[in-house]
């Protein structure tokens, strides 16, 4: 399940990262606002940058047509869901090799409880943020589908037990 609506823009090219302005502090100030509430209008960013509606909807669309805002998304409460147990998973593979790290990469990507997957540094090589019910259902997706993947070696589970904070907004200097 999926906690995050995803509404991809068109792929960003090479061509056009060459080509990106750089952000100006009104760029800043819009990014900001949009990281707060994607849903504030365009009549509404305008008034909070002292500008008029045309120049804010032309930044914009230039801020996605440079990559700078890649989608829009609906934040979902992960209780009312019935996802309230989250775990970071540490997953050690066997073989290290090109094809076994991008055969784990593509079976990871199946795994509906995993919500986040980064390739890391030191002990172990990939992080999972899994999200489920409860404990059980955590163990079910270790026993049941993780243990199930060709080259895990050894998985170490953290669990949140108080989340302190949680944001999704990149800061913008």
């Amino acid at each position: 399940m999926i906690f995050q609506l995803f509404l991809p823009l068109k792929v960003t090219t090479e061509k056009t990262l060459i080509s990106m302005t750089p952000l100006d502090s009104i760029d800043k100030k819009l990014l900001h606002y949009l990281q707060e509430d994607a849903h504030l209008t365009t009549k509404e960013l305008a008034s909070k940058l002292n500008l008029t509606t045309t120049p804010v909807h032309e930044r914009i669309k230039r801020l996605e047509k440079e990559g700078y805002i890649t989608g829009y998304v609906a934040l979902v409460n992960k209780l009312k869901v019935e996802k309230g147990l989250v775990g970071f998973c540490n997953v050690w593979l066997k073989e290290h090799s090109h094809p076994y790290l991008k055969k784990f990469e593509h079976e990871v990507l199946s795994l509906n409880e995993v919500i986040e997957c980064y390739h890391i540094a030191g002990n172990f090589d990939y992080l999972l943020k899994v999200m489920v019910k409860d404990m059980a259902e955590y163990q079910h997706f270790i026993v049941n589908k993780l243990a199930k993947l060709d080259n895990i070696g050894n998985a170490q589970s953290s669990f949140v037990m108080t989340e302190i904070k949680h944001s999704t907004a990149l800061p913008i200097a």
